[in-house]
């Protein structure tokens, strides 16, 4: 105990850096994007008949995207929304290669209004890891 009392300091960095550690973590189980896994992807795919948006950039999706995805890079989503209206009303699956891209991009598609936005979790990464096809078409 007298340890953590001279030492009070090294104490808060640790909290600090552990709580730093989580954020990200924290905010994305906050801001109400549901994180779907490959399976769960799937059924939304086969089912629900979901847009699958790929938010990566021209290079990468090139290399390899899911069957039918639309590409619009994550940082020309905002300008080109509008392409995109008719399936407001209708489950969108966004991915990246990981899920960070995609998740950014998921909150914006929420923000503009549409009903049903998720996120593949892990993404295309995840996707390929559970050997699941690609297109390079």
């Amino acid at each position: 105990m007298a340890f953590l009392q001279e030492n009070w300091w090294l104490v808060l960095l640790a909290v600090g850096s552990g709580i730093g550690l989580l954020w990200p973590f924290i905010a994305r189980r906050m801001s109400g994007i549901p994180q779907v896994g490959v399976h769960d992807a799937v059924q939304l795919i086969n089912r629900r008949d979901a847009l699958v948006l790929d938010v990566r950039e021209q290079g990468e999706f090139a290399a390899g995207h899911l069957a039918h995805a639309r590409h619009i890079p994550v940082g020309q989503l905002k300008t080109r929304l509008g392409e995109l209206d008719k399936w407001k009303d209708k489950p969108v699956l966004v991915h990246c290669a990981s899920g960070a891209r995609s998740h950014g991009a998921a909150e914006t598609l929420k923000a503009a209004g549409f009903k049903e936005v998720f996120n593949l979790r892990g993404g295309i990464g995840a996707w390929q890891q559970a050997g699941m096809p690609v297109d390079k078409k």
